[in-house]
């Protein structure tokens, strides 16, 4: 009997165990660069730990992805260059962006169309060495950049589209798609899910600008959130396309390389949740300028800083290396595919918001 229980006991373990220990082994959390930079500027920054550098962007020329101009391909070429010191690194191109993607209802309403983007698709990243594209379309179905065309058949197009680049794509091509994590009805106007994510190796969730030009009060632009954060966040985000039935290993999870603030900010509660008017945005280099004129806090519900400037009157909202290292925590403790950020050129060259992400993700 004793044998029989130890056998059993054995038994027991050997069908629990794996499973539990296949949960925390079988992600590898990436780290996502998104990079608007010349040709130069990719090599002041320590790449290492990155996991995909994404250029940002290409636009359409008719129904083709174009590159634009000479400099547009000198940056990319350096980009591709820097496997050579870094060879886990992968090299996507973009397609789109805001203000980016004018045509983009128009040419992916056709099959013609489609099909010519993903051929011209392929033989940019077949030419240039690169390996995969992100499209960053704002937005089927809804509106997005004012003026740029929209029509509820996006949706399906945007579908078809990912269908159609699949169809020509090389086995391992990356593709994936930037998602609007602040724009209402995104999750359930824009994108079929069911159908669009066992087609994409991932989806970049853009959980930032909860707050911006169109806000009329403060609030925090990039929030972490909570169970008890009643605001939009990276939080709530993730629940919602859980719900919708995406699995966390293929979520990347969006972080701020950038600072928001507004103007005329009343001296309450430290500016906020008060009135306000949109003001300029700053990188974390030239925030540094001015950061004396601030008092910075923390909101614990939020999971996020702000900053307020009682003798201008200015509010400010962004990531910090503590929100970062919270954020990057999410990703591991819920299992999600990663963590990506807008953008690199913003970061600092030496102890910037990467290293701290870097190090978080990386850790084991």
């Amino acid at each position: 009997m004793k044998k029989l229980l130890t056998f059993m006991s054995l038994l027991v373990f050997s069908c629990s165990s794996p499973e539990k220990n296949l949960k925390h082994s079988k992600i590898n959390p990436q780290v996502i660069a998104y990079y608007a930079g010349d040709e130069k500027s990719i090599d002041e920054f320590n790449l290492t730990g990155v996991d995909q550098l994404i250029y940002s962007f290409l636009h359409l020329k008719g129904n083709k992805l174009s590159i634009d101009n000479e400099a547009d391909s000198l940056a990319l070429l350096n980009m591709i260059a820097q496997k050579k010191k870094y060879p886990k690194l992968k090299v996507l191109v973009s397609l789109g962006g805001w203000g980016g993607c004018k045509t983009c209802s128009d040419a992916f309403s056709t099959k013609e169309g489609r099909t010519e983007f993903a051929i011209s698709t392929v033989n940019i990243i077949e030419s240039y060495q690169a390996d995969g594209i992100d499209l960053d379309w704002e937005y089927p179905g809804i509106s997005g950049f004012p003026g740029h065309k929209y029509q509820p058949e996006d949706q399906e197009n945007f579908t078809e589209l990912v269908l159609e680049l699949r169809k020509y794509m090389k086995n391992g091509d990356i593709l994936s798609f930037a998602a609007g994590a602040n724009v209402n009805n995104y999750f359930q106007r824009s994108i079929e899910w069911d159908k669009v994510m066992p087609l994409v190796d991932n989806v970049n969730l853009m959980t930032y600008d909860f707050y911006g030009s169109s806000s009329s009060k403060t609030g925090h632009h990039t929030p972490l959130g909570s169970d008890n954060f009643k605001g939009g966040s990276v939080v709530s985000s993730v629940k919602e396309l859980i719900k919708l039935g995406l699995k966390p290993e293929k979520i990347i999870i969006g972080a701020a390389f950038y600072i928001k603030t507004f103007k005329y900010v009343k001296n309450v509660k430290n500016g906020l949740d008060q009135n306000a008017t949109s003001s300029r945005g700053y990188n974390q280099i030239n925030f540094d300028e001015v950061r004396s004129n601030f008092n910075f806090h923390w909101d614990s519900l939020a999971n996020a800083p702000f900053a307020y400037d009682s003798i201008n009157k200015i509010f400010a909202t962004f990531d910090d290396h503590k929100s970062i290292q919270l954020k990057s925590q999410y990703v591991l403790d819920n299992n999600l595919g990663g963590i990506m950020f807008w953008q690199l050129m913003n970061d600092k060259k030496q102890n910037g918001l990467l290293k701290t992400m870097v190090s978080k993700i990386k850790q084991n």
